[in-house]
């Protein structure tokens, strides 16, 4: 709840200070180790964030190496998502915008089990945060509306797809998307 909280809200400062808590399994010290790397990269001074990246791969093997395939995928997910901002961080930001595609894909993909949380921000919501970053509001908006296709009615995806629409001058569809 603390790196939801974090997160949703963009206090990328508040998501860096998280910690894993002290023997946690492995997919759920990897939620910690993502928030850290995602507030590292994203900060108004963003601070590398490699250290929790390579703890995100360490997870990733345990959870490959236990045969947890569900788990190790979505850690997969988060780790491609924390490498990307990481790249965006360091101005490589054609390769951050494939990665997070590919991390997109690959969440997409994937069917959710019934017990579990969706993921805090979806891959594909964070392709479009990132081309809207990167000013180009007509690529966010498709990327947003794929993304309210795969989780309807999500704040942050409806706010960036406003603000994507209205940037392009879309009046139309910023005043339907207000209306959800």
């Amino acid at each position: 709840i603390l790196v939801r909280f974090a997160i949703e809200r963009g206090d990328w400062e508040g998501g860096a200070q998280l910690e894993a808590l002290p023997g946690s399994p492995p997919q759920f010290a990897a939620i910690a180790y993502w928030a850290r790397a995602l507030g590292r990269a994203r900060a108004k001074l963003p601070s590398p964030p490699d250290a929790d990246v390579d703890k995100l791969q360490v997870c990733l093997n345990q959870l490959r190496t236990a045969g947890d395939e569900y788990w190790a995928t979505q850690v997969e997910v988060m780790l491609k998502e924390a490498q990307a901002w990481r790249l965006a961080a360091r101005g490589e930001t054609d390769a951050a915008v494939l990665r997070l595609r590919s991390a997109a894909d690959e969440e997409d993909a994937v069917e959710k089990l019934p017990v579990t949380p969706g993921p805090i921000v979806p891959a594909r919501e964070q392709v479009g945060e990132l081309l809207l970053g990167l000013k180009h509001p007509d690529l966010a908006l498709r990327e947003f509306k794929v993304a309210l296709v795969l989780a309807p009615g999500r704040r942050g995806a409806l706010n960036g797809a406003i603000e994507a629409a209205e940037q392009l001058g879309d009046t139309k569809t910023a005043t339907q998307l207000r209306a959800q």
